[in-house]
């Protein structure tokens, strides 16, 4: 079941879509060795913070469903100016995700709360890696906070070298 929540104040310029995959839902119960306590929903409690702090919009959605996500990356070409995804086990397996992303053409910025590059050697490759502007992986839940500044910063720094 796919989960949705705002986080945010309405007037913002700003938007960025932040989505996350398969088993985040589980956040704070799941392999707490690897993921550690923190739940999605105070994830999402930091990220309306940092947002409001910004003065930008975020919204935030999870899924376990490989082609919902798909279909938000689709519809968030006319909505968003960027998206962070946590594509999680995804990440290694969806080239309908990659396509999708490249296909809407919005700055993205890829995120993992693990760093995959040191797990076991079927993680360590992303389809998303090749159609995003940028990586985070390993800072646990921080990883989502510094996502939404990258992608506010690239498109903040966009805007203002096509305004010159």
């Amino acid at each position: 079941m796919a989960t949705r929540s705002r986080i945010s104040p309405a007037r913002s310029k700003l938007r960025i879509l932040v989505l996350h995959g398969p088993n985040l839902n589980l956040l704070g119960t799941r392999e707490r060795s690897l993921y550690g306590r923190t739940t999605l929903k105070a994830i999402e409690a930091q990220m309306a913070a940092l947002a409001k702090q910004e003065h930008i919009q975020v919204e935030s959605r999870q899924s376990n469903l490989e082609g919902e996500l798909v279909t938000w990356i689709q519809e968030a070409r006319d909505r968003f100016d960027a998206i962070v995804i946590n594509p999680a086990g995804y990440t290694h397996t969806s080239i309908a995700i990659r396509d999708a992303i490249a296909a809407v053409e919005i700055p993205t910025v890829e995120v993992h709360l693990t760093n995959i590059h040191a797990r076991e050697q079927f993680r360590q490759q992303s389809y998303v890696a090749g159609v995003a502007v940028g990586q985070i992986a390993g800072f646990g839940p921080a990883g989502y906070l510094l996502g939404i500044k990258a992608a506010a910063d690239h498109v903040r720094h966009a805007r203002s070298s096509a305004s010159r």
